[in-house]
């Protein structure tokens, strides 16, 4: 067999994205067949995430995508493990291109996401495998959300906070541009204050039976009477939602109103339907 080339590495390397001495140690494996070649850069991706598997990787991007007729959206966390590998372009452009499949093809899950095609029989996967190769460091797909609307349904809009550190989409029921800067107002405010909900409405009833029996408790210890406990408890409640619901929350531009008298001074009728927001961490 004749030597590998410097030319053959440095074509495998712009293939790939792999190092220089992994290219030329895979193609030496290989024989010099460039498909073969990638395949073994790929193995070596296998075995090096399950041998990171237990390193931790809360360092990554959060991307934030909406349709250009604004009916869905989609956010998505790609973790990896130092901040200087979420900085760089290329992990960045590969999140990215995670984001722009998962919005075409809309899967319910993560599991879905990873199993649809990438490129050339890859699926997206087998891909965060091969950069972890690649890379030299755990990479995982970590979270993924969607919302999906139909035309007339309103519109979904995206939020990327500074850094790629936290992504939202939130669903409004109205269409227009008019709407656009209010509901990326409200998406920061998502960012910001972490609601676990649009409303009480959307509170698990597991939630409100433990916010409610801790309220109980604390008034117990007060030493209120025993026939005022539920009605505290209930005033505690309305507290929590105050704080932990979107349009509860105080509006974070002007806390003297909620979130929901904000849309409402700009259509009476507007009004948040769904948001989802992933963050690192």
């Amino acid at each position: 067999m004749s030597a590998i080339s410097a030319a053959d590495v440095k074509k495998l390397r712009d293939l790939t994205g792999a190092g220089m001495m992994d290219c030329k140690k895979a193609l030496t494996e290989a024989g010099g067949d460039f498909d073969k070649a990638i395949e073994v850069l790929r193995k070596k991706g296998q075995k090096l995430s399950e041998k990171r598997a237990d390193r931790e990787a809360k360092e990554g991007v959060v991307i934030a995508r909406t349709s250009s007729n604004k009916n869905n959206g989609v956010v998505l966390r790609l973790s990896c493990e130092t901040d200087f590998v979420a900085k760089t372009e290329s992990f960045v452009q590969l999140a990215e291109s995670f984001a722009d499949i998962a919005l075409t093809k809309l899967p319910s899950t993560k599991e879905e996401l990873l199993n649809l095609d990438y490129e050339d029989g890859l699926t997206i996967g087998k891909k965060v495998e091969e950069q972890t190769g690649v890379i030299g460091e755990k990479l995982e797909l970590s979270d993924y959300a969607k919302i999906e609307t139909s035309a007339g349904n309103g519109q979904v809009l995206p939020y990327i906070h500074m850094g790629y550190k936290a992504g939202v989409v939130i669903a409004l029921n109205k269409e227009g541009s008019q709407f656009e800067e209010p509901g990326r107002n409200v998406a920061m405010q998502v960012a910001a204050m972490r609601p676990i909900a649009v409303d009480e409405n959307g509170v698990a009833q597991d939630v409100i039976d433990k916010e409610i029996e801790i309220g109980m408790e604390i008034a117990k210890k007060e030493g209120k009477p025993e026939q005022m406990l539920e009605k505290i408890a209930k005033g505690k409640l309305n507290k929590y939602f105050k704080e932990n619901t979107l349009l509860n929350q105080a509006y974070v531009k002007e806390n003297k109103k909620s979130v929901g008298q904000y849309l409402k001074e700009i259509d009476p009728e507007l009004t948040v339907t769904e948001f989802k927001h992933i963050e690192l961490g």
